[in-house]
């Protein structure tokens, strides 16, 4: 059974920043691409930011470009999301996943995820 565990979420102000993790318990981790999702209340989930499998590519929703940063530590089975310039439209429930699929390319819709985290608070106040 795949687990990821999140971590890193809290309360900070417009401004801050926070960096969440990701611990993931797959063996063959490094063949998968990871994402990172977020819920805000009232509204579906979306697609926050993605790493390729091998890490040397990554892609970010137009809200988070230039601010966020993810990448991947394949040595500790570890995905991570820089986030700087925190805004309160970024008040999220904040979520890990792994793709269903070894390899491939882009990978931006929630249905190409298979494993989820349990979710990370992070609330950023004005």
């Amino acid at each position: 059974q795949v687990q990821l565990v999140e971590s890193g979420g809290g309360s900070v102000q417009a401004g801050g920043s926070l960096r969440l993790s990701c611990a993931v318990s797959r063996r063959t981790f490094s063949s998968y691409a990871m994402g990172w999702f977020r819920q805000a209340p009232g509204k579906e989930r979306e697609f926050v930011a993605t790493i390729w499998w091998s890490g040397g590519r990554t892609y970010y929703a137009d809200s988070v470009k230039g601010r966020f940063t993810i990448s991947r530590d394949n040595a500790k089975n570890t995905v991570y999301l820089q986030m700087n310039s925190l805004k309160p439209e970024d008040t999220a429930v904040y979520y890990c996943a792994t793709a269903g699929l070894p390899y491939g390319g882009l990978r931006i819709g929630v249905d190409e995820y298979d494993y989820w985290g349990q979710g990370t608070q992070v609330t950023v106040s004005s």
